[in-house]
C-alpha cells in the first residue's frame, strides 16, 4: 500500500516551557539535555502527525545552540517534518526565547531529528510522503536529500558518486 501526500504545515508542533532551576546548570542556564529532550517529544509528535504510527528517534543529525537560554526564560519550540523518505522522517525544529517585555520571539536554537516509523514488531513501514508549500517548506525540503545523502555516504551506506544532490551542489 502507498502512503498518502500530506502538507508539512500539517505536522507542526509547538510547545512551550518555562526554565526552572532544575532544568539549569551551575551558570543558570538551560541545560542542553534538557532541551535536547524537550526537542525529542516535540518532533516524536509531528512524526506521530505525518504518519499516525510509533515513530522512534533513528538521529539528531544537528543541534545548534546559538545563544545561552536563561533561568526563568519561556522557551517556544516549532517542530514539523521537513521531508519524509520511505519509512524515515526529517524534523526541522526552531528554538525561540521569549522577550520578557515585548513577547517577541527571538530565534536561539534549532535541532534536525530524525524518526522513523515502525510497526508492531518495530520493522520500519512507509509514511506518507510531504508536501511544502511555503519557500522556507521548500527549502528545507531540498536540503534534507542533501542531508541524507551526506548522511548515508558517511555511514558508508551510499558511494560519493551516487549522490546526485551533492554532485549538483559542488557542480562535479
Amino acid at each position: 500500500m502507498m502512503a498518502q501526500q500530506k502538507k508539512a504545515s500539517e505536522t507542526l508542533t509547538i510547545g512551550t516551557e518555562i526554565v526552572l532551576p532544575n532544568d539549569t546548570n551551575s551558570l543558570g542556564n538551560l541545560m542542553g539535555g534538557r532541551l535536547l529532550h524537550w526537542m525529542d517529544v516535540l518532533a516524536a509528535v509531528s512524526a506521530h502527525r505525518l504518519c499516525k504510527r510509533v515513530s522512534v528517534t533513528a538521529a539528531v543529525n544537528n543541534v545548534s545552540f546559538g545563544k545561552a537560554i536563561a533561568l526563568g526564560d519561556i522557551v517556544t519550540m516549532k517542530a514539523k517534518v521537513s521531508r519524509s523518505f520511505n519509512s524515515s522522517m526529517e524534523i526541522f525544529i526552531d528554538v525561540y526565547v521569549e522577550d520578557r517585555t515585548t513577547s517577541a520571539q527571538i530565534k536561539c536554537n534549532e535541532a534536525i531529528y530524525t524518526f522513523v516509523a515502525v510497526d508492531q514488531m518495530g520493522n520500519p513501514i512507509p509514511v506518507p510522503q510531504v508536501v511544502p508549500e511555503t519557500d522556507e517548506e521548500n527549502e528545507r525540503y531540498a536540503s534534507a536529500l542533501r542531508r541524507k545523502q551526506l548522511s548515508l555516504i558517511l555511514a558508508g551506506k551510499m558511494r560519493p558518486d551516487d549522490a546526485t544532490e551533492l554532485r549538483a551542489l559542488f557542480g562535479i
